[in-house]
């Protein structure tokens, strides 16, 4: 189990009028921690309550993080009627406080572990005696020592599985402690009336089999928590205590105690204790918590800085900008948690198989036992085959004896646990490898769509580009000076807020010139923008925008052309009933563009670009980089009109932006990839956050989501081989009892290993 800083969380989600919610307009999203569970057949019995309660929306349980998310509506049902339910059927929802996760992690680890080593040593010295008793000589009062060894085990270090098998069968959703306990309770039972009647006892094969159960819980409950340390890393990158300056002198608080605007003090070695903007000093900051990126960042004063990130050089002053969840570090932890509450659509099928797999384990296992019964001599045919070489197999045991061995193999043989855990695990990896790499991904919908993906449409500026577009020509008609030329387009220009503006702005502040504040400022969609300037009217935009003040901008089509031939965006400058001449802006196009567009390209993805620059210049910016496909000249409202275009020729489409008007674009893709760098709004609708914001961490991103899902793919294929093989090898008695349990926890190991293994796939294009 993994530590949380919040476990318990509720959003507030406002619903349509005319839908069948809106009966109060509200609905609860709540997550909580489900105790009680030990197989994959319990999560499919809280999530089957839940789901059939009047009010409840949706539920969703984790199996692996031991955690349910559900969406209700408070109106309808409370919360307290809802953990009555589920109590009602043998688990318990819980909601742990801010700090007491980890403790109940070790807990939990410390009880299974001392099961483990009582019933291991009790188990261990039955297993003994019994081979003394067999092969070197009769022990005086055997079977009552056994049994006197074996109760422990059997009925107190398994008590748990035993009461949970009854809440189970009572609630009429039987799970694995069914199997367990049917296979461990009878045998012990029956071995005590060897006391009274000359019947072959099953005392040490009860004892051993509760050993093995609880043995592979210990590792399985270890195993889980590493296979879920991401979100534990994750907090404690944080730091707990911050220096801030109160009334000139530095005083020491507690991280939780900072407020907005408090001055933080971070010398050179400490971690910054939360986001905040530099106010003083000059340093290097290393960032690769958050953006996986090794090499330091310069900062400066006004520059914003990221919490638990570490301070390398200089001592700075901070002035704190967000605290508790608002900051970045607790954004990530949310978004990790999100996604490994969340479900990949193929564990719908199998959470649908898992529901039938015990009551089919419960059926086969009284078939079994009924035909050794009925057709002894055909089932010894096949048990004389292989005693030949497999030396636990008896076929001169008597017909009793080898029906209720063999009825026992095939109960404790099946594993619904692996079915369980396959999904869930290696999304917990998966997710904690991504948050390292800066790659947030949201949901476990977006691992599977992403792999699937045809097509990857990108926005231009600030996707493709780096989103700081400069002055790179000056073109005034005759007799107009550059600085004119330059003094008019920024005067209007500085009224907007569009890169394309801040860039004329920019080179005209660095040039010294006056700027006259505009009035009847108008943007122009797609267009540019007009105002007047001093009484006159100014216009700067594109030809259309020229035409229709009714303008000839003919004279300037050569000089234009040229420049949209280089990817430069050239812009028309109008003063009055004159066009007075063209200003060229290029965004330099970020360093790793070309590259990631080439890798994707290989690996059979095709990649389009889409833009509101004219088809010029946006096919001069493809031709650089790659880009297989341009759609140019494509207004904000546009671009989810041309992205549902795509997704008609290419079934599913990717969409990378960071704008706010990239943003229903990104939600009409099937999956919205936002960069890191861009606005919160456009991460928010988005299903995958590259923090980054370099387009390499795109390819990283879909080499992760193949590699999780051939890791789901892998889980859910040995889980059934094992169950499909094993369970057909115990109904024919050709498998001891005590080795299948050992089978069965080996089987849930090896799904949440192999998910480990996720840790040594590469995801890092080689470019």
């Amino acid at each position: 189990m993994s530590e949380k800083p919040v476990v318990h969380t509720i959003e507030h989600a406002n619903l349509d009028p005319g839908s069948a919610e809106s009966a109060t307009g509200n609905t609860q999203k709540i997550t909580l921690n489900v105790n009680g569970m030990t197989c994959a057949s319990c999560a499919a019995g809280v999530e089957s309550t839940l789901k059939h309660a009047a009010g409840v929306k949706d539920a969703a349980v984790n199996f692996a993080m031991e955690r349910v998310t559900i969406s209700f509506d408070p109106a309808t049902v409370r919360l307290s009627e809802l953990k009555q339910m589920v109590q009602k059927t043998g688990y318990e929802l819980a909601e742990p406080g801010i700090n007491d996760n980890e403790e109940a992690d070790l807990a939990k680890a410390r009880a299974a572990r001392q099961r483990l080593v009582y019933s291991s040593l009790l188990a261990g010295t039955v297993m003994l005696l019994m081979t003394l008793h067999m092969f070197v000589r009769e022990i005086p009062g055997y079977l009552a020592v056994v049994a006197i060894l074996g109760a422990p085990v059997v009925l107190y270090f398994g008590r748990h599985v035993h009461l949970a098998s009854f809440h189970a069968l009572r609630s009429g959703r039987p799970n694995m402690d069914v199997l367990v306990s049917m296979g461990s309770l009878p045998p012990f039972l029956i071995g005590l009336a060897g006391f009274f009647l000359p019947i072959q006892t099953f005392i040490e094969m009860a004892t051993t089999i509760m050993t093995f159960h609880l043995i592979g819980k210990y590792l399985e409950v270890r195993a889980k928590g590493r296979a879920s340390q991401a979100i534990k890393k994750l907090v404690e990158m944080g730091a707990k205590t911050a220096r801030i300056l109160v009334d000139g002198s530095e005083q020491e608080i507690n991280v939780a105690d900072l407020a907005v605007g408090d001055v933080m003090v971070v010398r050179p070695g400490e971690k910054i204790p939360t986001d905040g903007t530099v106010v003083s000093g000059r340093s290097l900051i290393d960032e690769s918590m958050a953006t996986g990126e090794p090499v330091p960042v310069e900062k400066n004063t006004g520059d914003e800085v990221i919490g638990a990130t570490v301070n390398q050089q200089g001592m700075l002053q901070i002035r704190v900008a967000r605290v508790g969840s608002d900051t970045f570090l607790s954004q990530v932890i949310k978004l990790v948690e999100d996604c490994q509450g969340t479900k990949v659509p193929i564990q719908e099928f199998a959470d649908k198989i898992t529901g039938y797999f015990v009551p089919a384990i419960l059926a086969i296992t009284a078939l079994t036992f009924s035909s050794f019964l009925l057709f002894p001599e055909f089932h010894r045919s096949i048990m004389e085959w292989g005693a030949a070489f497999l030396p636990w197999v008896n076929p001169d045991a008597g017909r009793l004896t080898l029906a209720f061995v063999t009825a026992t193999a095939v109960l404790v043989i099946a594993c619904p646990c692996a079915l369980g855990l396959g999904t869930p695990t290696a999304l917990m990896v998966g997710s904690g490898i991504g948050a390292e790499k800066g790659i947030l991904i949201r949901n476990g919908e977006a691992v599977q769509t992403l792999r699937n993906i045809r097509l990857v449409a990108f926005d231009k500026t600030g996707t493709i580009t780096a989103g700081k577009p400069a002055v790179t020509d000056l073109l005034p008609a005759a007799e107009v000076a550059e600085q004119e030329l330059l003094r008019v387009a920024a005067s209007l220009e500085h009224a907007s807020e569009h890169p394309l503006a801040h860039a004329i702005t920019t080179a005209a502040r660095e040039q010294g010139l006056s700027l006259t504040e505009p009035v009847d400022f108008e943007a122009v969609t797609g267009a540019g923008v007009k105002g007047s300037i001093d009484g006159t009217r100014v216009l700067v935009g594109s030809r259309s925008l020229m035409q229709q003040a009714g303008l000839d901008p003919a004279e300037f089509e050569q000089d234009m052309q040229r420049l949209e031939n280089d990817a430069k965006t050239a812009m028309l400058i109008a003063h009055g009933t004159r066009i007075l001449g063209v200003i060229a802006v290029a965004d330099p196009i970020k360093h790793d563009s070309a590259a990631a567009i080439a890798e994707l390209e290989r690996i059979g993805i095709r990649t389009a670009m889409i833009t509101g620059d004219n088809q010029r210049t946006a096919d001069a910016i493809a031709r650089r980089i790659g880009i297989s496909r341009v759609v140019a000249g494509v207004l904000p409202d546009g671009k989810v009109d041309e992205v549902r275009r795509l997704q008609d020729e290419y079934t599913m489409v990717a969409m990378v932006g960071d704008g706010i008007n990239d943003a229903p674009a990104l939600k009409q893709a099937n999956v919205g990839i936002a960069i890191g760098t861009g606005t919160d709004i456009a991460i928010e609708a988005a299903d995958v956050t590259l923090v980054r914001g370099e387009l390499t961490a795109l390819v990283s991103a879909v080499n992760l989501s193949q590699a999780i899902f051939t890791k789901i793919k892998q889980n859910y294929f040995w889980a059934w081989m094992y169950n499909a093989a094993a369970v057909p090898v115990a109904m024919f008695g050709l498998l001891h009892p005590m080795i299948g349990a050992a089978a069965m926890s080996v089987s849930s190991l090896n799904v949440v290993y192999n998910s480990l293994r996720l840790k040594r796939v590469p995801i890092e294009p080689e470019i």
